[in-house]
């Protein structure tokens, strides 16, 4: 369900999005309008869930994370049971950047940064080899990040 979002909402998404620690008032120049209202704005996005939350966003080698793999995984029944339990499993793994149950050839794809290949050979045992209903699952070693972000357009195109 889209929200009702009027020219000011979106133009405060985009700002928000470039930087989350923008004074109020600086944004409310950006875009026109007062601090107060920008205070409002945001409040309202946040409590509609427009706005999910407010985060930085590290750099994995910096912190000891150079290496980013992708994963697909196949799994072999879809009990919902089964697929829960899968599901929280990848939630628990701080390893685990991303994760999406997909329609296709694959369940989920995955997003995992790791210190170096021994720790993605330790994780593949502990998620993969070490869990019955995971049929099978692909390997993909990232070699350069070219774009990596969650930026939603919020602007509506012509």
């Amino acid at each position: 369900m889209t929200a009702h979002l009027d020219d000011y909402d979106r133009k405060l998404l985009a700002e928000v999005q470039k930087d989350a620690r923008i004074p109020q008032n600086e944004l409310g120049a950006r875009v026109n309008l007062s601090t107060a209202a920008v205070n409002r704005r945001l409040k309202r996005l946040s409590d509609d869930h427009v706005i999910e939350r407010y985060t930085a966003v590290v750099e994995p080698g910096a912190v000891g994370y150079p290496l980013m793999i992708v994963v697909t995984v196949e799994i072999e029944r879809e009990q919902m049971d089964l697929l829960d339990s899968m599901k929280r499993t990848f939630e628990a793994c701080p390893q685990i950047q991303q994760c999406y149950y997909v329609a296709g050839e694959w369940d989920f794809v995955l997003v995992l940064v790791v210190r170096h290949m021994d720790q993605y050979n330790d994780l593949t045992r502990q998620l993969f080899f070490g869990n019955n209903n995971v049929k099978r699952f692909k390997t993909l070693v990232v070699m350069d990040r070219v774009k990596a972000g969650q930026n939603v357009p919020v602007h509506i195109e012509p």
